[in-house]
């Protein structure tokens, strides 16, 4: 995995998603970065993020957005209903999410990058 591409699944506004870019780039990795408020991922996507990371839809969802407080607060979705809110609202995906290879990491603290290219290091 180690020559194994890195993904970043960014946004710039996001101290943590400035700080995983940072990290990667200290350690002297090219990533592709992806704005995904810019570059929505599909829910095909999304899948393949989540078999990534390990989780369920509903655990990648960013709890202190007004758009959930807004609209899913209290509500009890089904894995493809958070799919959707995923995909309506992009900007309730937690970030960033690193990718390499098979794995992927949610880079909350960013030093949970370094799990992905410790190997690197």
């Amino acid at each position: 995995m180690a020559d194994a591409p890195i993904t970043i699944y960014h946004n710039a506004r996001c101290s943590k998603s400035r700080s995983a870019c940072e990290l990667v780039a200290e350690k002297g990795l090219q990533a592709t970065i992806i704005e995904y408020l810019k570059t929505p991922p599909n829910k095909e996507e999304l899948r393949g993020l989540l078999r990534k990371l390990g989780m369920k839809p509903s655990e990648l969802v960013r709890r202190t957005e007004d758009v959930f407080k807004d609209r899913y607060a209290g509500k009890n979705l089904n894995d493809e209903e958070w799919l959707e809110a995923l995909v309506e609202n992009p900007v309730l995906i937690e970030r960033p999410i690193v990718v390499r290879g098979n794995k992927a990491v949610i880079g909350r603290p960013p030093e949970k990058v370094l799990e992905l290219i410790a190997d690197e290091a």
